[in-house]
């Protein structure tokens, strides 16, 4: 019969406090990455107390799912947002795949023309969902101090599609990365045709930028306002049309096409905003109807819908910027439900103030005087 010792207890028992302490030192310095620090204090809390239950539990759910996350962003757009230093720190302790687009950095070597924009908002997810609309990923104040105190906050619109559609979007996601690294992603760009059956709402997507012989999204836009027969309703936070659109909207409404735009009654870029109101007064002799969404809210959805069964959503403004400088991605939908669905979204923006000719006539000389200077700036904005 074999003799237990006491010297044997006592290895034992060091050795597996020596595995204890281990597990905790390493579980420092692995379980925060990554995590927010109220779900990290949670991992290692339960860890400390209860190393080896703990330790198998965060390995079962707690540790990283292997998902491949690409992130881009625009370089000078971002940039200006309060809080972009951290954000990098952050993505930097991340497995997160990120790359800022079109980027000014000369130290680095990289070098892009600076009044150029990636003004594109997509989520691509597995390839099989995506989301596309006016919306930035971040906070509705845009974590502005200012915005924050006059309870400022931008109202957006966002659509999320499936189906053969999402891998249009994932091209141009792709094409972005590739401009960006170099990388071509083709395992991960793949159609899912035998799986993702079409369904009833008929979409195109339209890319649009200076890497585009043609204006696409301007000639998009000219195309459906001229088939317009009953209505037209437009949803544009920046409106600086050039002669074309301007003139296809002002005759739509003198051909008794019953026209309106939404625009945002207070401007959260001066010049823009200047320049936007030049165009009132030939907007309303002509026949349409402006809608001035009310402060403290920011209006930033980018959208229009063509008498009952043509909606277009996506990142493009209707200026001159959006059509000539910013790569651009809109969707066309020929779909009676969706347009309907989005007519109910213009009809919560109607409950705005209507802005009249006698009142817009009636505006003081000094505002007349910018904003026919910030007309002539239009090119520069």
């Amino acid at each position: 019969m074999r003799t237990v010792t006491a010297t044997n207890v006592s290895l034992l028992t060091v050795a597996l406090y020596l595995l204890d302490l281990a597990i905790k030192v390493v579980a420092l310095g692995l379980v925060p990455e990554g995590r927010r620090p109220s779900s990290a204090s949670a991992w290692l809390l339960l860890i400390l107390f209860l190393p080896v239950i703990g330790l198998v539990a965060f390995w079962l759910i707690g540790s990283p799912r292997g998902v491949k996350v690409r992130l881009m962003f625009d370089h000078i757009g971002t940039s200006r947002i309060p809080g972009y230093r951290n954000m990098i720190k952050k993505l930097k302790h991340t497995a997160i795949e990120w790359h800022p687009m079109l980027p000014v950095q000369p130290l680095k070597g990289k070098w892009r023309r600076p009044d150029l924009r990636n003004h594109r908002k997509i989520v691509i997810i597995d390839g099989r969902v995506a989301f596309v609309g006016s919306l930035n990923m971040i906070d509705a104040s845009y974590h502005n101090r200012k915005h924050e105190r006059a309870g400022r906050k931008w109202r957006e619109l966002l659509m999320q599609v499936s189906g053969p559609v999402v891998f249009s979007l994932n091209i141009i996601f792709a094409t972005d990365w590739y401009l960006e690294t170099d990388e071509v992603l083709r395992e991960d760009v793949q159609p899912y045709a035998s799986e993702m059956e079409p369904g009833e709402v008929l979409c195109q997507v339209v890319p649009s930028g200076p890497g585009f012989p043609d204006e696409n999204n301007l000639r998009l836009f000219n195309s459906l306002i001229y088939s317009a027969q009953r209505r037209l309703s437009i949803t544009s936070p920046y409106f600086v049309p050039d002669d074309s659109l301007l003139y296809d909207i002002t005759t739509a409404a003198q051909r008794g096409i019953d026209v309106e735009l939404f625009v945002g009654e207070p401007g959260d870029q001066f010049m823009v905003h200047h320049a936007q109101s030049s165009y009132y007064k030939a907007l309303l002799k002509a026949g349409v109807k402006i809608y001035l969404y009310p402060a403290p809210f920011v209006l930033h959805s980018k959208h229009f819908s063509v008498d009952d069964d043509v909606a277009v959503i996506g990142s493009s403004n209707m200026d001159i910027r959006s059509f000539n400088l910013d790569f651009e991605v809109s969707v066309m939908c020929l779909s009676r439900s969706l347009t309907t669905a989005m007519r109910q979204v213009e009809d919560h923006y109607r409950s705005s103030r209507e802005l009249t000719l006698v009142e817009w006539a009636r505006r003081p000389l000094r505002k007349r005087y910018i904003d026919n200077v910030m007309r002539l700036m239009s090119a520069l904005q």
